[in-house]
């Protein structure tokens, strides 16, 4: 990725206001390292390791002193890129078998990266377009498949166990991303991209942007098997994750890629039982660049970490702008970035102290190890 430091947002130090930096306290510690060590890697930074990254990484960036995830001594590293994979999605954590698993939706197949040794293999083969994926206190893996509209778990002896696939006797749009409750319910979201396209899944005929029915979120009753729709009030619900506590949902809206009106933003709602209320905006994806512009991107998948910050995977913008923004839980404002040279769709935290946040993106997976760690399982 070239630098692009017209698009790079400025950096502040832990001990720097956010709205003002001076000549002196630019200069002065570490925050004179902080914040040109931008602008001194202005050649393309190299991917595959071999041309080593100066610490602290460039393009980690703290814009809040709330940030205080980032290590000064760690790089972005790229794990996996292939010019065949194309469009990686749904990363999730197996802390048994110590692996990354995620889909790549086109080429309808999951995939898997070993901690022990950084070997990646196919993992399933067809895998029905599947695109977010998640593992249950049992261990199982859940995946919400684009092709057959539905949402499936994986069993320990082999088998295939279909949780969902209708609402109301319609067939769902096509199940994008889920999560887990300890109490065994499971969450998920329908914004229906798999059903409006034959490269992610099955274009339904007829044109509409709800090809089924109405775009919602949904849970599962882990006891019973019970569907129940918790919230249509969202334009087209994307990567969904719970607070700490599991107190507050929160969903990114990626609507505006066929509603006009639709925020780029995402939404929380108080959680009470299986039923959600108090919707409202949580964080705008706006951001203002050096250059003095304003875009909006959209955030996809989203993770918690312990702290209750939100890490959400951001794209469609260009350089200093795609990667993953991080966003405080008390307030929604944004404290932190991860520059990424590809658009981003998903994250997730994992690794043995599950304090290393892994991102896919477009044709590769990326991690970073951060002083966090995820709030879930996955």
């Amino acid at each position: 990725m070239k630098s692009d430091q017209r698009n790079r947002p400025t950096e502040v130090s832990p001990s720097a206001s956010p709205a003002r930096l001076d000549r002196r306290s630019f200069l002065s510690g570490t925050a004179a390292a902080v914040v040109l060590q931008p602008f001194l890697n202005a050649v393309d930074r190299d991917w595959t390791g071999s041309i080593p990254t100066r610490y602290p990484d460039p393009d980690i960036i703290a814009l809040d002193k709330r940030f205080r995830a980032k290590l000064g001594n760690t790089p972005i590293q790229r794990l996996y890129h292939s010019s065949k994979m194309l469009w990686a999605e749904g990363p999730a954590w197996s802390g048994v078998g110590r692996y990354l698993l995620w889909s790549d939706i086109p080429n309808n197949v999951q995939l898997r990266w070993l901690e022990e040794d950084g070997h990646t293999s196919v993992f399933r083969h067809p895998a029905n377009n599947s695109n977010g994926n998640t593992f249950d206190f049992q261990g199982r893996q859940i995946s919400c498949e684009h092709l057959t509209r539905r949402v499936t778990r994986y069993e320990h002896n082999g088998t295939v166990t279909v949780l969902a696939d209708k609402f109301g006797g319609k067939e769902f749009n096509a199940p994008n991303d889920a999560v887990v409750h300890p109490n065994g319910d499971i969450w998920f979201t329908d914004p229906g991209y798999g059903a409006l396209m034959n490269y992610e899944g099955a274009r339904s005929p007829g044109g509409s942007v709800q090809p089924h029915q109405k775009e919602a979120v949904y849970v599962i009753d882990g006891k019973s098997g019970k569907l129940e729709k918790v919230t249509d009030e969202i334009f087209k619900p994307n990567g969904l994750c719970f607070s700490p506590d599991y107190r507050r949902l929160y969903v990114a809206d990626t609507g505006a890629s066929h509603y006009e009106k639709a925020p780029r933003n995402i939404k929380v709602w108080d959680v009470d039982g299986r039923s959600l209320k108090n919707g409202r905006e949580f964080a705008s994806m706006k951001l203002k660049l050096a250059d003095g512009s304003e875009k909006a991107g959209f955030a996809d998948g989203i993770r918690c970490d312990t702290e209750g910050n939100i890490w959400a995977s951001a794209g469609w913008v260009g350089a200093g702008y795609d990667g993953v923004h991080i966003f405080a839980g008390e307030d929604g404002q944004r404290i932190g970035q991860i520059l990424l040279p590809e658009i981003c769709s998903n994250v997730c935290f994992g690794g043995t102290k599950r304090n290393r946040l892994f991102m896919t993106a477009s044709t590769s997976i990326y991690a970073v190890y951060v002083e966090t760690q995820g709030a879930h399982i996955t």
